[in-house]
């Protein structure tokens, strides 16, 4: 069944075109991602197939019968309201059902037609997968204003409320920003084994590579279609551009063989003469085509970094009651590259602000050496001078950078190498994309020639192209780097270890990447439940068995009961299956329900008298 269609769908900004006759299809049950170079649309599509923008030409089509969901950028949420009066402000069949039940409970009419609305929309155990989505997003105290929260806690609320209410077909802008990285992998497991048909921008890789069936890439204008999920785009995109490669090359020499004819062609033009030109030109655009390279060649020559870097020596800090760091040592070295981890609230923002002296600790010292120079990216960027262009805002910095070997680079040539063509040098920042932005301000600080980078959620709103370019430049980066990422895959390719914020001033420094990390402890979670277990085994068997005997009629009551309890345990688990079924008829609902808590309360009973019982009869 078809969900969405976009047909021959055109927008353009000014004489800036993102796309022309752009037509695609969703299909029940995909779970597509679209994939794009920053600046190249991605958000515009989206908003258009929200209503929240309106294309130059063509057509967006939904199935009627569809429920649509859209997690955006930007949260709609009612700030006075309580989180839990913001999940059930929702507008969709459960919530209906819900308040249609609640009205007709206070008129005293029309009681079995709410019911039978709160059966077909299994709204019965809304509240239950509402506290449950919500949990798995770290938002437990639902009674809190909306207003009182962080932008991130309210993205997470958007975010539950979508997943809550289940739609045929889910819209997801950037699902996991905001998120750490245990969210992700509960919303990545939440995700793959949902029915929902999913349609969504992410920069995740990892996001990507296991939940989506399908890529949609956005280039040049044109839709590019990759039935698999990420590993399988990539190796299918690299045929693809290795093919027009090679077609350019021909083309080329093609070229030269038409431009040479050119040269000597008489100045009496035949039509035969034309209508060759007319290809000549043609071919001539053909071959201007440049593909942008995903390469990010930078060589800037850092500040030298000596010997003592920064040292921490019994570093205590705490805000009210939460305790981050109690009594912690650390001493950086060169070329460290480091991974610090937490859940969200657990004091990554304030390690980096004690290494950069922001702030001061409670206890202790952090020296940090008189080479270092901090080059810190912060999650929500440099500050961008609105109305200056893009060119500017680099000149600003340095007009040539010094790069190694002795070389220079003028600021005009930076911005091309770190994919800021020409066209966009005299560009207002005001008027560029999130992603570029982002870029910019990256490119801005690299600039400065820091010797200890701190990224703190650095991969927020680039997309894949640019990340995997970033990472190659950091790869070869011989400064000290210090990563704070949701992103798995950012993480795992750039760090040697991790520091992991744990609670109550706890920290861990673990070898090895993040996913060597997940690994571990799921391993040691593993062995802990294995050792749980064989404790018990060996506490059981070490257990003295009593003396005393059954008299006849315990051990007839004790036979009885080994046929009761698995007769009742039975119906139990019968009655619990009927309700799971989603019956229509309420009144037999209500007998379920009632003969269910008497069941459990027979079967209670009767399981502590058999272990009473239990006690002796092996005697």
């Amino acid at each position: 069944m078809n969900y969405l269609s976009v047909e021959q769908l055109t927008k353009s900004f000014g004489v800036n075109t993102l796309f022309t006759n752009l037509s695609f299809g969703i299909e029940k049950g995909q779970k597509v991602a679209l994939v794009a170079r920053n600046g190249a649309g991605k958000s515009t599509l989206f908003r258009i197939l929200t209503g929240k923008d309106t294309p130059d030409s063509g057509l967006v089509v939904f199935n009627k019968e569809v429920r649509l969901g859209y997690l955006s950028q930007e949260h709609d949420l009612d700030v006075r309201k309580s989180i839990m009066e913001n999940v059930f402000a929702a507008d969709n069949q459960m919530t209906r059902a819900i308040k249609a039940y609640e009205q007709a409970l206070v008129q005293g009419t029309g009681l079995q037609e709410a019911s039978d609305a709160m059966d077909q929309t299994n709204a019965w155990s809304y509240e239950a997968k509402a506290k449950q989505i919500l949990g798995g997003l770290d938002i437990h105290d639902l009674e809190q204003k909306v207003g009182h929260l962080s932008g991130g806690q309210q993205r997470r609320i958007a975010l539950a409320r979508v997943l809550i209410e289940e739609p045929d077909l889910l819209l997801l802008d950037e699902p996991t920003n905001h998120l750490d990285l245990d969210m992700i992998e509960w919303l990545e497991e939440f995700l793959t084994r949902s029915s929902m048909t999913i349609f969504m921008i992410t920069h995740d890789r990892y996001f990507l590579e296991n939940i989506t069936d399908e890529i949609v890439e956005l280039e040049d204008g044109q839709i590019f279609r990759y039935k698999g999920n990420f590993s399988y785009y990539l190796e299918k995109k690299a045929e693809r551009e290795a093919l027009e490669e090679a077609t350019r090359d021909k083309q080329m020499n093609l070229f030269k063989r038409e431009l040479e004819w050119a040269r000597k062609m008489p100045r009496a033009r035949t039509v035969k003469s034309k209508s060759r030109m007319d290809s000549f030109h043609e071919l001539k655009a053909t071959v201007s085509k440049r593909i942008q390279s995903d390469e990010l060649e930078l060589e800037i020559n850092i500040n030298r970094l000596g010997s003592k870097i920064i040292e921490m020596h019994k570093v205590r800090k705490g805000f009210d009651t939460v305790q981050i760091l109690n009594g912690f040592d650390y001493v950086f070295k060169t070329g460290e590259r480091v991974g610090l981890v937490g859940k969200n609230g657990s004091g990554k923002s304030t390690f980096i602000q004690l290494l950069t002296h922001e702030i001061e600790p409670d206890g202790g010292k952090v020296v940090v050496g008189d080479t270092v120079v901090f080059g810190h990216y912060s999650q929500y960027g440099l500050p961008l001078k609105e109305g200056q262009r893009v060119i500017e805002a680099i000149r600003e910095v340095a007009d040539f950078i010094p790069l190694t070997k002795g070389k220079t680079i003028t600021a005009a040539q930076m911005l091309e190498r770190f994919m800021f063509p020409k066209s966009m040098h005299f560009n207002y920042v005001d008027r560029l994309s999130g992603g570029e932005r982002k870029r910019l301000q990256l490119l801005l600080l690299l600039m400065k020639n820091p010797n200890f980078l701190i990224l703190d959620e650095p991969t927020n709103d680039l997309d894949v192209f640019t990340l995997a370019a970033l990472e190659e430049y950091l790869m070869l980066y011989p400064g000290c780097l210090l990563i704070v990422s949701h992103d798995r895959y950012f993480m795992d390719k750039l760090v040697d270890h991790m520091l992991v914020l744990e609670g109550n001033g706890e920290v861990k420094d673990i070898l090895g990447s993040y996913g060597e990390y997940r690994l571990a402890q799921e391993l040691a979670e593993a062995k802990a439940s294995e050792q749980r277990k064989a404790e018990v085994r060996e506490v059981a068997a070490k257990v003295e068995k009593p003396k005393s005997k059954l008299s006849f009629k315990e051990k007839f009551e004790f036979d009885q009961l080994e046929k009761d309890i698995p007769r009742l345990e039975k119906e139990k688990a019968e009655l619990e299956a009927l309700l799971a079924g989603g019956s229509n008829d309420h009144e037999e609902l209500i007998k379920t329900t009632d003969r269910l808590g008497k069941l459990i309360e027979e079967l209670d009973t009767k399981t502590m008298r058999w272990l009473e019982l239990s006690e002796f009869a092996g005697a």
